[in-house]
């Protein structure tokens, strides 16, 4: 409580010193979100190798508090998203309009992001991980011109650890009669990962009255570096390049609406789209040579569909389905994931929104063709804007 505390009174002050030095002009919002949801997990996916319900009873975080501020050219951000008794830092963006484009600094949605979906289980997961399209937001430099949007975004590499580390995808195997170092934070084939370059998002938007396409996508790469077993120093270093493009479309006539996207990418697991209950998206790094690791690759493909009809003012349905599937070269079998959900959302007054849904979550069969089980899941999300 005492940091949303002092958050509030940080943006009151600001907006209390700059509104007379620039005359600024700030607008103030907050979306307070609750979600009160059933899961049911069948033997396959309950860790207690039976069927398993549980009730999810909280609120939301993505509830947020947050503020528009417009200063001539300049415009700004800042929000913060409310869950219990934490506090995050969801935006805080600066933009300077220069006439022939537009320079943004700081944390917002980063150029590869494309929302058609309104599901509301898991947080507003709006099917994002299953099929959509997702990189979150991030701190970045975007350059805007018209409909274009290039960004030098914050890369998404893990630390050396957490491919050394117990657990992880790392795989040891047997060199010569003898096994290469144990996968231990101390004695891992992995002893190092070296960033040279942001991540590179983009994305082309082009309104043709009641349709809306765009084309856009993004691509990073960082290195690992080996343990030389002998001396305990660098060895060789392999390269882990992510990259992904998306194609997505949008269409609204009267109350229909329908919205769609595909996309292909390799290892979008290691650039950061990678959350919910996907398939194994990220690549293997393993250890034959422990002195030079070994990178195979992970091909993904992600296909999202979502339609809508708006009855009046009360009263909206929507219902969508969601497919992904990896292919990398250790798998017997593709990893798939398949999703899809209906829901009705009930305007009960100005800003209060009432959001019932039933969906199934389909993991399908792991790579090694052994079933991981469904979700199914009902009951509703509430929401008060103000």
């Amino acid at each position: 409580m005492r940091k949303l505390f002092v958050l509030i009174a940080a943006v009151a002050f600001v907006a209390a010193l700059t509104a007379p030095a620039f005359a600024a002009e700030w607008s103030f919002y907050g979306s307070a979100r609750m979600t009160t949801f059933w899961y049911q997990e069948d033997k396959d996916y309950s860790s207690t190798g039976k069927k398993d319900t549980d009730l999810t009873w909280d609120l939301q975080g993505n509830s947020r508090f947050g503020a528009n501020v417009k200063a001539g050219d300049i415009t700004g951000a800042v929000e913060f998203g409310m869950a219990n008794s934490d506090v995050s830092n969801r935006i805080l963006w600066g933009e300077y309009d220069f006439g022939s484009f537009k320079l943004g600094i700081g944390q917002n949605y980063s150029p590869m992001n494309f929302f058609i979906s309104n599901q509301v289980a898991q947080g507003d997961a709006d099917m994002l991980p299953y099929g959509g399209i997702y990189s979150g937001r991030n701190p970045m430099i975007r350059f805007r011109f018209g409909n274009l949007d290039i960004a030098l975004v914050e890369p998404d590499a893990p630390s050396y650890s957490d491919y050394s580390a117990a657990g992880s995808s790392i795989t040891c195997v047997d060199v010569d009669g003898e096994l290469t170092p144990t996968c231990s934070a101390e004695s891992g084939c992995v002893i190092d990962t070296d960033v040279y370059f942001p991540r590179l998002e983009a994305r082309y938007g082009l309104n043709l009255g009641a349709f809306y396409l765009e084309f856009g996508g993004g691509v990073q790469s960082y290195d690992v570096v080996g343990r030389n077993p002998v001396n305990g120093k660098e060895g060789n270093d392999e390269a882990i390049t992510s990259w992904l493009g998306y194609v997505g479309a949008k269409f609204n006539s009267g109350p229909f609406y329908f919205g769609a996207d595909a996309w292909i990418g390799q290892n979008t697991g290691n650039m950061t789209l990678n959350f919910g209950d996907q398939p194994v998206d990220d690549a293997l790094v393993t250890c034959a040579n422990p002195k030079s690791p070994s990178v195979k690759d992970n091909d993904l493909y992600g296909l999202l569909g979502v339609v809508a009809f708006t009855a009046n003012d009360m009263l909206r349905f929507e219902g969508g389905v969601g497919w992904i599937s990896a292919d990398r070269s250790d798998f017997d079998k593709d990893d798939e994931t398949l999703a899809y959900y209906v829901q009705a959302s009930i305007n009960l007054g100005k800003g209060i929104i009432l959001v019932p849904e039933v969906g199934i979550i389909d993991l399908r069969d792991n790579p090694a063709g052994d079933s991981e089980g469904k979700i199914t899941y009902w009951g509703a999300k509430w929401q008060i804007n103000f």
